[in-house]
């Protein structure tokens, strides 16, 4: 039988041939929070064959109180593996004091930018995520609760552009939430956890930790159902586009 660890590699590298995301001599850019999902992407790769072409970037955004904590986790397991990582502390709280723009948005966005940045410095073609499969069941029904379109039931892309000849890929959009725990805890893998992701009062939170569970009890296979409509949108989508 195999183990939690062999499984998740064996669907990564299959997701990761299937879809084109990766050629063998791409240099890539870790985004790395430091919780359960990047700190198993960045176990991952650090174990492949694109370990000698991998950097990886952690943001400590100052929002919480732990982003020191985060920072150390990342910084340590790259240390002990030898992976260069570099690390920008930018306050978030501080830029919006005088904005009205939503926190979630605005992090993203500054993420993004520093992960072109950075791409850009160490030569890389390919930036990765780790967002999985439960985030992109939950964005697609987000989306769809808030406009009945199509196009929302393509949730996160697979790969797509960022700027120039830099592209954003999300390997583990084949893997569930429950796998990425198991794997951790298989390997002894340190992570850090962020508290306010169990807060129902925001939809994302609602939606992961009431709604789906409810649906899964009787429908166990929802998530990976939807999952697969979504890629197969997807594919069309960015296809045409």
């Amino acid at each position: 039988m195999k183990t939690t660890t062999l499984r998740v590699w064996d669907r990564i590298n299959k997701f990761i041939k299937k879809n084109n995301l990766l050629i063998k001599q791409d240099r890539i850019l870790l985004g790395v929070s430091g919780g359960p999902d990047s700190m198993l992407m960045l176990d991952y790769f650090s174990k492949s064959s694109f370990k000698k072409n991998l950097f990886v970037f952690h943001l400590n955004h100052g929002i919480r109180k732990e982003a020191v904590k985060d920072e150390e986790i990342v910084k340590r397991f790259c240390d002990d593996n030898n992976i260069p990582c570099v690390i920008d502390k930018v306050s978030i709280p501080l830029i919006l004091k005088d904005s009205k723009e939503n926190l979630e948005h605005t992090a993203r966005k500054i993420r993004y930018k520093l992960f072109f940045k950075y791409a850009k410095k160490f030569g890389c073609r390919v930036v990765a995520t780790a967002h999985n499969m439960d985030e992109n069941v939950e964005t697609v029904i987000m989306n769809v609760m808030r406009n009945p379109e199509i196009k929302n039931l393509s949730g996160i892309p697979v790969k797509r552009k960022l700027s120039g000849e830099v592209y954003v890929i999300r390997p583990l959009l084949c893997i569930r939430k429950k796998e990425i725990i198991s794997y951790l805890k298989e390997k002894g893998i340190k992570y850090a956890v962020d508290k306010t992701n169990y807060d129902v009062k925001y939809t994302r939170n609602w939606i992961r930790h009431i709604m789906i569970p409810t649906v899964e009890k009787r429908f166990p296979n929802f998530t990976e159902n939807i999952s697969e409509i979504s890629n197969q949108i997807n594919k069309k989508i960015y296809k045409k586009g």
